[in-house]
């Protein structure tokens, strides 16, 4: 497949302070891609990079072939961006907030009203952008995202503050543009996530790789204690070791019905970035 983005030891300083410190990765293009971390921990900075918003110190960064230091306004065609630094007009409607953008990209009103549909928002046009729910105004942001069809999307933190039923709608967006081929930078700090979307993820932590890979194959690398737990039908579980031995002992509970469910303890990706950085995840 071909690299749709590439970052070969990408360095940022602000103030003196590292924020990223040699990262490298490269993503496929068609791929969701997994950009994951606490917050702070330079995800951002990043982006702003790969879009050319920001010049990183040291290393090269690219973007469909292109060193992000030298697009130009064609190349940044090829991309969209959802951020939440990004402005929402309060006393306009969500038609003219696009519209603003729409004539800055060449857009005519059709790419407006399909952007809008594509996310939910076509019978929400006329409503001042100031009435809007939190998870409107990100759908807001992800119809700016799209009024170019671009081929490659960076959503930072998507779902970030939004309740769970919002935060599936635009998770089944993001879904339904990969089926169409679109390449997908996701950042985010939700593991859950990640582990739901992603093809392949990035862990990092105070501006550094700290694991990266495929989510499932990143789960059974850290699966070291690789044990059963077994729900009993008196409704308490028990774990064993799960190995040839754990064979017998699993049979005699099924053969006399104590056993109702057994399931393996394999870790999440939230587990294993607390066992890479000893740090809880959602802060």
């Amino acid at each position: 497949m071909e690299v749709a983005i590439s970052a070969n030891k990408i360095v940022k300083s602000f103030s003196g302070k590292k924020v990223l410190d040699g990262i490298s990765f490269t993503v496929r293009k068609g791929q969701i891609f997994g950009l994951l971390g606490p917050s702070g921990a330079g995800k951002t900075t990043l982006i702003k990079i790969l879009t050319g918003q920001l010049d990183q110190d040291l290393g090269t960064a690219e973007i469909n072939g292109k060193d992000t230091r030298s697009l130009t306004a064609e190349n940044s065609k090829s991309f969209g961006i959802m951020m939440d630094n990004f402005g929402i007009y309060e006393r306009l409607n969500c038609y003219d907030n696009l519209k603003i953008f729409a004539e800055i990209y060449g857009v005519k009103k059709d790419g407006i009203l399909n952007a809008l549909k594509k996310v939910g928002l076509e019978n929400t046009k006329k409503t001042s952008a100031a009435k809007l729910s939190k998870g409107m105004r990100s759908r807001l942001r992800l119809a700016r995202v799209f009024m170019t069809d671009p081929d490659i999307l960076f959503l930072d933190e998507p779902t970030s503050g939004l309740d769970p039923a919002t935060a599936g709608d635009i998770l089944k967006i993001i879904l339904a543009e990969k089926e169409k081929g679109k390449t997908i930078f996701l950042t985010t700090h939700t593991m859950s996530e990640a582990e739901k979307l992603c093809d392949n993820i990035v862990m990092i932590n105070e501006g550094k790789v700290a694991e990266h890979g495929c989510p499932q194959e990143i789960c059974r690398r850290y699966n070291h204690q690789r044990m059963l737990k077994i729900h009993l039908s008196d409704g308490t579980d028990i774990q064993i070791p799960h190995n040839e031995a754990a064979s017998e002992k699993v049979a005699e509970l099924l053969k006399n019905g104590s056993a109702e469910a057994i399931h393996t303890t394999e870790p999440n990706l939230e587990t294993v970035f607390m066992e890479l950085t000893g740090k809880e995840l959602m802060v």
